[in-house]
């Protein structure tokens, strides 16, 4: 009975990509993006999830946008010249079109879903999480890793957030 009343949700998921990979390879395991949808479903009320990331090259990285998509997740990509390469390391930095992609789809599409579900541990989203909040459009944040979440959240009311870490075992692989 819960998991249908939570279906009945329709809420939306904001994934920053890169944040949730980065975080979880750190912590010493890997998503399976396939069990992760499914866990925002049954858990979330998830019925679109958007998976934020910088389009890097296809010919590389078409099994893995392949996988997000056959997974169920909405391919959100930033475009290639703005991917910038930080100490040789190559950073798509979609914070901005994550908070754009919220706040025009609140004031665009208010009664086409519920509330937002955002995964990242990026200090940077607070401000649309204190928006979302104040407007009771927030159902959760799910950090990737409490060891490198922003100390940004450390007052958020605990009903607002959750940890990745603590499904592991439901959304993760096996230990990389």
């Amino acid at each position: 009975m819960k998991q249908s009343i939570q279906n009945k949700k329709n809420n939306i998921a904001l994934i920053d990509g890169q944040n949730l990979h980065l975080s979880t390879m750190e912590d010493g395991w890997k998503v399976d993006h396939r069990r992760l949808r499914i866990y925002l479903k049954e858990n979330y009320g998830v019925e679109r999830a958007y998976y934020f990331l910088g389009y890097l090259n296809p010919n590389k990285y078409s099994a893995l946008y392949t996988a997000l998509q056959e997974s169920g997740f909405i391919l959100k990509w930033k475009g290639g010249y703005e991917i910038l390469e930080l100490n040789s390391e190559k950073k798509g930095n979609v914070d901005v079109d994550i908070v754009f992609f919220a706040l025009t789809n609140f004031i665009d599409n208010r009664n086409e879903f519920n509330k937002f579900i955002l995964i990242s541990g990026d200090g940077d989203y607070i401000n649309l999480v204190e928006y979302l909040i104040e407007k009771e459009r927030l159902e959760k944040v799910l950090f990737p890793s409490i060891r490198t979440k922003s100390s940004r959240y450390n007052t958020l009311p605990y009903r607002y957030k959750a940890n990745l870490e603590d499904a592991k075992k439901r959304i993760g692989y096996k230990k990389i």
